[in-house]
């Protein structure tokens, strides 16, 4: 069986924007040397400082070296010793806003876009990623995914929160096309684009992670299905990245409730286990989630795992696919469709 880790990630370098060329160039972020406030460098985006990823501090079970995709080679070899065959690329930076100048913001992720293309390009088919839509200017959008779909991107990257809009908001409809035409999923991954509101969660609360970031993955999950958001789309898949799989049964629970509120009728149980795949939905879970329990809200197809390559937080577990088939509470062949068959169905691999 292949073993695909759907949550990898790479950590930004310079070497991210230099792909930037003509009139993008403006937007191009600049190198700040450390200042004794800041503590390490920063960047210049869009006329705001924001802090590099500092590939240093990410642990030391993986390389910088690594972590930056320098030597594409050593990626692929520590892929090897790890027994994963496929990563899917997530951004590092793009957890957070970085740009609210539009034309700044696409041509920052049309950089990046082309970093994670010529990865790929060297990547011997093994490193996939998800592309970074313009999503202030959603009318270039058909063209900046149609490049990324041709160059090995298998999803599009957006955050719970974008801006002040949450996701099932009609501005999106058009990217949500755009996905659907190409058979990309939308990819939900833990993060928060609305600074305001990530400024006041995270605010004394160690960086706020679950407030600021895992909440929007689960929140979003549930405005998608309060709107009708896989109904009006039908043959598109959406991914919920990097928040575990814990939620799954109380959001479900709390959808009976609310759509049996809204049509009138009686609470008949809690909502059937095919339920996710009928609206292809799918959710990265983690080996200490209570799989045998969650499962019975999701299904065996649904369920994906990702390591958070390259991170050293609370989710980031390096052996996270090769524990799931060593020591996980469920039988072999949901294993299989958790690292194989239903990474494969969400990412189109």
């Amino acid at each position: 069986m292949t073993t695909i880790d759907s949550d990898a990630h790479v950590i930004e370098t310079d070497q991210t924007w230099s792909y930037m060329g003509g009139d993008d160039l403006k937007y191009q972020p600049v190198t700040m040397a450390p200042a004794e406030e800041r503590g390490r460098p920063m960047w210049l985006i869009d006329g705001t400082l924001k802090a590099r990823p500092d590939a240093s501090e990410r642990g030391s079970e993986t390389s910088a070296t690594s972590r930056e995709m320098r030597d594409i080679d050593e990626r692929l070899g520590h892929m090897d010793r790890l027994g994963v065959d496929i990563q899917v690329l997530y951004p590092t930076i793009y957890t957070r806003q970085i740009a609210t100048t539009p034309a700044a913001d696409t041509a920052l992720g049309r950089s990046w876009n082309r970093w994670l293309a010529d990865i790929w390009s060297r990547g011997k088919g093994r490193l996939r990623w998800v592309a970074v839509p313009p999503l202030l200017e959603l009318e270039k959008a058909a063209k900046e995914m149609e490049f990324a779909r041709e160059h090995g991107a298998c999803g599009i990257v957006m955050r719970g929160f974008e801006g002040d809009r949450h996701l099932p908001d009609p501005y999106f409809h058009p990217l949500y096309e755009v996905a659907q035409d190409l058979d990309l999923p939308i990819c939900v991954h833990a993060g928060n684009a609305n600074r305001a509101v990530a400024n006041f969660l995270g605010n004394g609360n160690d960086g706020g992670s679950l407030l600021v970031s895992k909440t929007p993955v689960m929140a979003s999950f549930h405005d998608l299905i309060m709107a009708g958001t896989p109904e009006k789309f039908p043959k598109l898949r959406f991914g919920f990245i990097e928040a575990s799989s814990q939620w799954v049964p109380y959001i479900l629970h709390d959808l009976v409730r609310r759509i049996a509120h809204r049509q009138g009728n009686h609470l008949q149980g809690r909502m059937r286990n095919d339920f996710l795949r009928e609206n292809r939905l799918y959710v990265a879970c983690q080996t200490d989630d209570d799989l045998p329990y969650v499962l019975k809200y999701t299904g065996e197809d649904n369920l994906v795992m990702g390591s958070d390559y390259g991170h050293a937080d609370t989710t980031a577990e390096l052996q996270a696919l090769s524990s799931l088939r060593e020591t996980a509470e469920v039988d072999g062949t949901v294993v299989n469709k958790i690292l194989d068959d239903n990474a494969r169905a969400l990412y189109g691999l």
